[in-house]
C-alpha cells in the first residue's frame, strides 16, 4: 500500500481533475490560499521507490541476522537431514549493518565466527576499493575481541597497524576486557605502530595501556 502524498497546504485539498476551471477558480479566489509549486515530474515516485528499496535491503539484513542466530544456537553435532543455511550476498552497507546486529548478541561461538569470516571474506575486505569496507573490518575486529576469537587475533593486529586513527577505539576494547592475552596484543601493536601515530593519538593510547 503506497503512502499518501501530502498535497497542498494545511486545510486544503487539491481539487479533483474533473472540477476543471470551476475548481481552479475557487482556489484562485483567495490569494492567500495557494498551492506550493509542484515537484519535478517523477520526483515523488523516485523518492518512494528509493525508500522502498532501502526497506527491502534492511529486511534482507534482518533475515540474514536470524539465520546467523539459528546457526549459533545449533549444537556441534547436527542431524543429517537438518537444512543447511544459505546466506545471501550482501552490499557493503548491508554487511556493516549485519555485523552491528551480531555485535548485540551476548555470545557467538567460535564455529559461528569462523563461518562468518569465511562466508564474507571479512579479513580481505579492501578499504582502498570502498571506504565502507574499512568499517566492515573494524566491526569484524570488534566481534573477534568481544568473543575472544583467538584464531583471528592476527586480523586485529593487522587492523591496528594499518589504521591508527580508528584503532584507538579497538585498543580500548582490548584493555577493558581485562584479558591478559588481549592486553598483551594491544601493547605489542602499540609498540610496533606508535612511531607512525600522531602525538595526541599516541598519548591517548599510552594512557589506556600503561
Amino acid at each position: 500500500r503506497r503512502p499518501r502524498c501530502a498535497l497542498g497546504v494545511a486545510g486544503l485539498e487539491r481539487p479533483p481533475l474533473s472540477a476543471g476551471r470551476a475548481g481552479r477558480t475557487a482556489l484562485g479566489a483567495d490569494s492567500s490560499a495557494r498551492l506550493p509549486p509542484s515537484p519535478p515530474a517523477g520526483e515523488p515516485l523516485q523518492r518512494e521507490r528509493q525508500a522502498g528499496e532501502e526497506c527491502g535491503l534492511a529486511r534482507q539484513v534482518s533475515a540474514e541476522v536470524e539465520k546467523w542466530v539459528r546457526v549459533n544456537r545449533r549444537p556441534r553435532k547436527r542431524k543429517r537431514r537438518e537444512t543447511e543455511e544459505v546466506f545471501a550476498k550482501l552490499l557493503p552497507d548491508q554487511l556493516l549493518l549485519l555485523l552491528e546486529h551480531l555485535l548485540e548478541q551476548t555470545t557467538l561461538n567460535p564455529r559461528t565466527l569462523q563461518r562468518l569470516e569465511r562466508t564474507y571474506h571479512l579479513p580481505e575486505q579492501d578499504a582502498e576499493v570502498d571506504r565502507r569496507l574499512f568499517k566492515v573490518r573494524h566491526r569484524w575486529c570488534e566481534l573477534v575481541v568481544k568473543h575472544k576469537y583467538k584464531k583471528a587475533y592476527g586480523h586485529v593486529e593487522r587492523f591496528l597497524q594499518e589504521d591508527q586513527a580508528m584503532g584507538i577505539y579497538l585498543y580500548g576494547e582490548l584493555m577493558v576486557n581485562e584479558d591478559a592475552r588481549q592486553q598483551q596484543l594491544a601493547r605489542k601493536c602499540f609498540e610496533l605502530s606508535k612511531e607512525q601515530m600522531d602525538r595526541s593519538s599516541a598519548e591517548v593510547v599510552a594512557e589506556m595501556l600503561f
